[in-house]
């Protein structure tokens, strides 16, 4: 692309991308929102125009900062809702031993299982931490990601969780990109509290929970509803702590049977639920009455090899919207390819290429509250957006293993690429 690096804009100057073909992913606009022979304006970080470059105010056509994008295409920065990208170690001796035929027991008794990674998270420093994050931020990073949210949920006690936030706090300041976080202590229950949910409940998730929100840490609550791990009434218990203290709710539900979870996450108007195999076709409709967004994450699906798929059409039908994810975790989702997740969305689960890529942007956003900040390139909102070598859209989606990222725009200035 031919042009002036927009980071060396002055503060106040705009900025100009033109001779782009556009897709807006705006609510208010058809399939795409697709704009030919396109433009965006960016002054202070935000979008000023987005159009047809024959409808281009003169006051930005004066700018000294233009770039021509040689008739690439521009979308919406990506947007990651669901990672645990913060932990120590990894699982792939299990993963190599659930290959060998070993049972779960077996693997948890030879040291596997999420207190393999509780152990690991636990024996490293916040430093060596951000370190190992940082890798699979890059990783993520490079394939035209502004947004990333990133749980706690490997300590399993008040000082571990609170480290973990610290962390993905920090790589929001060494890299350009903005993280939201949530707080995942009631994931699993630790080894001391076997048996005893309603306890770790009140002596780490609910205090750690104060703690988190009073060191300014905590963007969302989340919890895992399920038989291996809480109950919904246990959930509830964390939910009215979330309410207490005014943050938004999130839940993994009905991932490996139908709790209602997501049925509970909705009444408490939750910002998603997620994973969702078993969900029925009624909570469903509740999800979408809550406003709540489904999150699908294909990369547990494929790792865990399950032959249970989330129902998409009964979600299309109930009007409830759809996000992707990578699920980036050291056990049942080791990926940080969103790329690589569009097209298991579609090959796996059967969504369309809009689908695809909205789940990715702007029901991604709204599945983390930031429907009014990014996820759409609309005037007023943050200038986040990604720039590809692509003849047309569905090629991201379509392509497996290649990245045609050209740059990335973070908040109006080219971090890469």
């Amino acid at each position: 692309m031919d042009g002036e690096d927009s980071s060396k804009s002055a503060a106040g100057s705009a900025s100009l991308w033109h001779n782009a073909r556009i897709a807006t992913f705006a609510p208010s606009a058809s399939g795409l929102g697709i704009i030919e022979a396109g433009a965006i304006a960016v002054r202070d970080g935000r979008i000023a125009f987005v159009g047809a470059l024959t409808d281009l105010p003169a006051e930005f056509e004066k700018s000294e900062n233009k770039t021509d994008c040689g008739g690439r295409w521009i979308t919406p920065a990506l947007i990651d809702c669901h990672t645990h990208l913060v932990f120590g170690g990894d699982r792939a001796m299990e993963f190599e031993m659930r290959l060998a035929g070993s049972t779960y027991e077996e693997i948890a008794r030879a040291g596997g299982g999420i207190i393999s990674s509780v152990k690991a998270t636990n024996a490293l420093s916040e430093d060596e931490l951000l370190n190992q994050a940082l890798r699979r931020l890059d990783t993520l990073l490079a394939e035209g990601i502004s947004t990333v949210e990133i749980k706690s949920g490997y300590a399993l006690n008040i000082e571990g969780e609170l480290k973990m936030l610290r962390v993905a706090r920090r790589l929001g300041e060494v890299r350009p990109v903005r993280i939201v976080t949530s707080w995942l202590a009631a994931h699993a229950t630790p080894p001391d509290y076997k048996g005893r949910n309603g306890d770790y409940i009140t002596d780490v998730v609910l205090p750690g929970l104060e703690a988190a929100y009073s060191q300014g840490l905590v963007d969302a609550v989340d919890g895992f509803c399920e038989g291996i791990a809480f109950s919904p009434a246990e959930i509830a218990r964390v939910f009215d702590k979330a309410k207490a203290l005014g943050l938004p709710v999130k839940l993994h539900a009905e991932q490996l049977s139908d709790l209602g979870g997501a049925r509970l996450a909705s009444s408490y108007g939750a910002l998603s639920a997620d994973h969702l195999e078993y969900l029925s076709a009624a909570d469903a409709r509740a999800m979408a009455q809550a406003g709540t967004v489904a999150v699908l994450l294909p990369g547990a699906f494929y790792t865990l090899r399950e032959k249970q798929a989330p129902p998409v059409q009964a979600l299309r039908d109930a009007g409830t919207r759809i996000a992707l994810a990578t699920d980036s975790n050291p056990g049942t989702s080791p990926l940080t390819s969103l790329l690589m997740i569009m097209n298991m969305g579609a090959t796996l689960f059967g969504l369309t290429v809009e689908e695809c890529l909205a789940g990715v942007t702007r029901e991604a956003a709204r599945a983390l509250g930031l429907q009014a900040e990014t996820g759409t390139l609309e005037v007023g909102k943050s200038a986040d957006f990604a720039i590809w070598d692509i003849e047309r859209p569905a090629e991201l989606v379509y392509r497996i293993g290649f990245n045609p990222l050209a740059a990335r725009i973070f908040k109006g200035k080219r971090v890469s690429a």
